[in-house]
């Protein structure tokens, strides 16, 4: 038995990973393969089975894993971010989570016959969804950039607020069982805290004061939340991940305190732990429990698609300027996430083991929900947001980073073809000329946590790096390369960056496509600006096509963009060779005594 441990826990691993593929592949949320594999190789195949395989290890392992995972999920919950978001967003994960729960537990209750204690355990689990299984709906469905920030925004912060909830619910049900209900709860309560804002505090104070190396970060902080939650649960029975939840939320909102590279290591981890977790849970169903839910089963869920989260969606969305069909939209996607399948299977272990006989059917319902929400919303997501006319379009704005005179030609040039476009530069006098031409402008640095939470970045699709320092452009790249994808990053050439100089080249991995070509540089655009070159659209034509433009112009002019026959903007960079057809408009820095006259005899 022991030496068929590593190979499954390979074998798991490997499915895990292929599972995570394959969601990216078909752009899915990663739970829906993940929980195929495990229900797969274990009620249906019978190839894996948690219990035997593991034994005692089962609930340890499982424990330790939703603690780093709730963890990881507070560390994206800071307070600041809240501050000029939407009002609905607040009513949603306030008291409308608190609705939603009531009234999902009432019917699971009435439809299942639980007791209330689980009833209310329940409600509490499933009105986490969590941003693993939004986001990728939220790409594929593209509703209205305002239904996807709030959408976006509640699934952030219902995450850890939600396993919050669970967590208080289960702790007073288990202090239940233990007969000390009040003082065993508030036991439970107090020690989370306390240990809780004691590893926060811990930490900060290791990370401020330069008592760890930096490499040791992220190997610290995850023996801290390891130790918090074993020693809180060591305190009081079932206060860890009460625990570890405060130590994530303190951390988020500590000021001066840089945790990125922290949070970054545990959504490493949490993809790993993730990937593991759900085949083995997903393994450990009981078969004869989906079948002995029967009718009531449906009649929960219907009541949570149709009664609890439209409810919630009205009462929070009261005094908003929303309409019906952008609370509809609200109301119908909202897929439950990870955290509610690992958190319910974890507690599902605990109450068995406390004698609860409904155990299993609470993992069960829980799964059943999941893969019941996650699944419809994503293949009716999309008719119900375009069937309602609440489809964004396209993103065809630009970021422009960098406020020197070349991005503010560029800027000012796509302005009047009526791109959206944002200008972005620290200095006031950069931005300053480009806000009286009327040019968005944002004054501030676009990596900072000011720019984060303020850049509004509805319609932007791509992102221009114009600056003047080449660590700027290529730090930009890289943080807003998760944001529109490293296809829609560009850079423009600087003469310092010469491919022969080893000691200024950028390392491969963090290099993005070459705009407007590898031969033009910002030196290069900046002088020609100067000797009174200027960037006209020119409209090509089936008599005067592309190949007509670049014979009358030649070397003198250096296409910049190009507007295909449906308005979207092209790049012309090193990414792809454009070929402009009858109907496109180009974009082009050309010479001063010919501009206005060539564009005029182009049209």
């Amino acid at each position: 038995m022991h030496d068929a441990i590593p190979l499954t826990l390979a074998l798991i691993l490997l499915a895990g990973m292929g599972a995570q593929w394959l969601a990216w592949w078909l752009r899915l949320p990663a739970i829906l393969p993940l929980l195929a594999v495990g229900l797969v190789a274990g009620p249906i195949a019978g190839w894996l089975d948690p219990d035997q395989l593991f034994g005692n290890l089962l609930f340890p392992m499982v424990s330790l894993g939703v603690a780093v995972i709730l963890f990881e999920g507070a560390l994206t919950l800071r307070f600041a971010k809240l501050r000029g978001r939407a009002r609905m967003v607040r009513n949603l994960v306030s008291f409308g989570v608190l609705l939603n729960g009531l009234l999902i537990a009432l019917a699971a209750r009435l439809c299942m016959n639980l007791p209330w204690s689980l009833a209310l355990l329940f409600g509490a689990l499933v009105t986490v969804t969590g941003p693993t299984v939004v986001a990728p709906l939220l790409r594929s469905v593209r509703p209205q950039q305002e239904l996807a920030n709030i959408l976006h925004w509640e699934s952030i912060l219902i995450d850890p607020i939600g396993a919050l909830l669970a967590v208080l619910v289960f702790e007073f049900t288990v202090s239940e069982q233990y007969q000390h209900t009040i003082l065993m709860f508030g036991a439970i309560v107090i020690a989370g805290a306390l240990f809780g804002l004691a590893g926060a505090w811990l930490l900060a104070i290791l990370m401020r004061r330069q008592w760890l190396p930096e490499y040791l970060h992220r190997v610290v902080s995850l023996a801290l939340v390891l130790g918090v939650f074993t020693f809180a649960n060591a305190l009081a029975t079932e206060s860890g991940l009460l625990a570890v939840t405060v130590m994530g939320i303190r951390l988020a909102n500590a000021r001066d305190l840089i945790i990125e590279d922290i949070l970054d290591f545990k959504e490493t981890l949490t993809l790993l732990l993730i990937s593991v977790l759900f085949i083995v849970l997903a393994a450990r169903i009981d078969p004869h429990a989906f079948s002995g839910m029967g009718w009531g089963a449906v009649g929960v869920l219907l009541a949570i698609l149709f009664i609890a989260r439209p409810a919630a969606v009205w009462l929070a969305a009261i005094g908003s300027t929303l309409n019906w069909r952008q609370k509809a939209v609200l109301a119908w996607i909202a897929p439950r996430g990870i955290v509610a399948a690992a958190v319910s299977a974890l507690f599902a272990l605990q109450l068995e083991r406390l004698g609860y006989s409904e155990a299993r059917t609470l993992a069960a319902l829980t799964f059943l929900v999941i893969l019941a929400t996650v699944t419809l919303q994503s293949l009716t997501g999309r008719i119900v947001v375009q069937k309602l006319g609440m489809a964004a379009p396209p993103p065809r704005g630009v970021l422009i980073v960098g406020g020197n005179p070349v991005a503010r030609a560029v800027a000012q040039a796509l302005h009047e073809r009526e791109i959206p476009v944002i200008l972005a530069d620290p200095l006031w006098r950069n931005v300053r000329a480009a806000r009286m031409a009327g040019v968005p402008i944002y004054h501030g640095n676009v990596l900072s946590e000011h720019a984060d939470t303020y850049l509004d970045l509805t319609g932007i699709g791509k992102l221009l790096a114009l600056s003047l320092w080449p660590e700027r452009n290529t730090l930009a790249g890289l943080y807003y390369r998760p944001l529109f994808g490293p296809d829609q990053i560009y850079t423009l050439r600087l003469d310092e960056e010469r491919d022969d100089a080893d000691r200024v080249r950028i390392v491969h991995s963090y290099r993005t496509a070459r705009l407007f070509g590898e031969q033009v540089t910002l030196n290069r655009l900046q002088e020609r600006l100067d000797q009174g070159h200027a960037i006209r659209a020119t409209p090509l034509t089936a008599s005067f096509d592309f190949a007509a433009f670049r014979n009358k112009w030649g070397g003198q002019a250096i296409p910049l963009f190009a507007l295909d026959s449906k308005g979207l903007l092209r790049v012309f960079s090193t990414r792809e060779t454009l070929q402009p057809g009858p109907g496109w408009i180009v974009i082009s820095l050309l010479p001063p005594a010919e501009a206005t006259k060539g564009a005029e005899a182009a049209a």
